[in-house]
């Protein structure tokens, strides 16, 4: 079948679904999101989608991704049947202002999905898109089309079960470029979870497009963190998966009263610092120059295991390192350590004031991911203050970890997501996790009301006072 084919047939089956759903109740749709979330959460599933994730793509840990599955899922099926989750019909009502507020669907939505997390974005995606009544085409990444695929499969298997149309999720079985940009085209509304090229794409498809920006979380750990609590944070988050997170740690900004205590820690735990001629050899292995004459990662690394990446670069660590500690050079916009490493490498740097730390955070931020996340280790409301208030970044974790946080988990209440807005400042829409409110529209009916207009006196009596007309 050729291209226009393909897409034109995927795309009006998943119109005939839509259809076929256009008057199903809030309670109807929620159970069809709860019929999909279960499909991609039981744990027989969940371990054949890990375990395919992992041999497609060669990128992650098995026991990390059913984990990564049986959060995702949950935090975001919990997060569309809440008692406030209203996505059909009237969902919110202001009587003073005379204002209802009906929701309507988007239509059919075309998802491309990440190399990197094949299998649990799709099924995050699908329960968030599907809430809104929507149907959902998804384009995997070829190398983990299997694997993406077979989450698609479950999840029709899922649809059928509650009499709901399959259709309403459908996969491209074999992506490309091209097929990837005949989707974007033809359908109502495009979500690009994934780099920075396809969210370009996706936003000159001339479809109404939300996508991520490139990450580079980076945090603060202040004179009173508590440095094994940092510690055990920090080896969870910057292992987790290998890395695979755009929310995994990549730079740690750290006091000097507690630099000591903290490497020492992270040590213990199994991380491994490198000395200068082992970070040289490191670097020379984690970048490549690409076709353009620009260093960039080297796909070989990309969420390989920290053992893995030492065999690479010839480091003769210890045996069990899971984290390869870098120390981070003030010339940050140069320095290629400062970037996201999308493996388990960490760069450190050190601080004496905080304003030094917020300096470094900055120039961190701004050199490479603006708009994604930064993150602060104390308990001085002073410090966190000043990051709500300064940075350019969409989301800022307090004493957590990063990769589990940032994305919503039940230790904090960001909406569960696995796709992170990353606001103008990253090139995106919206500065928001991304979750089933983004993919319904909303029509605002307005009755009359008696509303009392302002005098000029009300409006502008004190400005005229303090400026004159």
């Amino acid at each position: 079948m050729e291209e226009n084919s393909v897409v034109a047939d995927l795309v009006n089956r998943a119109k005939i679904a839509v259809r076929r759903i256009e008057n199903y109740t809030q309670e109807q749709i929620d159970d069809v999101c709860r019929a999909i979330a279960w499909e991609v959460y039981n744990d027989e599933n969940v371990e054949r989608l890990a375990r395919l994730a992992v041999e497609n793509s060669g990128m992650g840990v098995y026991e990390d991704k059913v984990k990564k599955h049986k959060g995702k899922i949950m935090g975001v099926i919990s997060d569309v049947t809440g008692p406030d989750a209203k996505s059909v019909g009237v969902i919110e009502r202001d009587e003073a202002r005379g204002i209802t507020k009906y929701a309507k669907p988007v239509g059919v939505v075309g998802a491309l999905c990440p190399v990197t997390n094949p299998t649990a974005t799709p099924g995050s995606n699908a329960v968030s898109i599907l809430k809104g009544r929507n149907a959902v085409i998804f384009a995997p990444h070829p190398r983990s089309k299997k694997a993406s695929a077979l989450a698609v499969e479950f999840m029709r298997n899922g649809l059928k079960k509650v009499g709901a149309p399959e259709d309403l999720i459908q996969v491209i079985e074999e992506p490309s470029v091209e097929l990837s940009s005949r989707l974007m085209a033809a359908v109502d509304m495009v979500v690009a979870t994934g780099g920075g090229p396809m969210v370009k794409a996706a936003y000159s498809s001339g479809t109404p497009s939300l996508g991520v920006g490139p990450g580079n979380a980076c945090a603060i750990v202040a004179e009173d963190a508590d440095a094994d609590d940092v510690a055990a944070k920090i080896f969870m988050s910057k292992t987790f998966d290998n890395a695979t997170s755009c929310s995994s740690e990549n730079s740690l900004v750290i006091h000097n009263s507690l630099y000591g205590k903290l490497i020492a820690a992270l040590e213990k735990l199994g991380s491994y610092v490198v000395n200068d001629k082992e970070r040289d050899s490191l670097k020379s292995v984690m970048w490549k120059e690409d076709k353009s004459g620009h260093m960039a990662i080297n796909p070989v690394i990309v969420c390989r295991s920290a053992e893995k990446i030492a065999g690479e670069a010839g480091l003769a660590m210890p045996s069990g390192v899971k984290i390869i500690i870098v120390a981070g050079e003030r010339e940050i916009e140069k320095d290629l350590f400062a970037r996201e490493k999308l493996s388990p490498v960490l760069t450190v740097y050190r601080f004496d004031a905080f304003d030094e730390a917020m300096s470094i955070l900055i120039r961190l931020t701004d050199n490479y991911g603006t708009g994604h996340s930064c993150g602060i280790h104390t308990f001085k409301k002073e410090y966190i203050d000043r990051l709500g208030s300064t940075m350019r970044s969409s989301r800022i974790l307090v004493r957590q970890p990063m990769a589990q946080g940032n994305g919503g988990a039940f230790f904090n209440g960001m909406p569960s997501t696995v796709t992170l807005g990353c606001g103008t400042w990253g090139g995106n829409s919206t500065t928001e996790n991304i979750n089933y409110r983004h993919f319904i529209n909303v029509t605002w009916l307005s009755e009359p009301v008696d509303r009392k207009r302002p005098t000029d006196d009300e409006m502008w009596g004190d400005f005229f006072k303090k400026y004159g007309k």
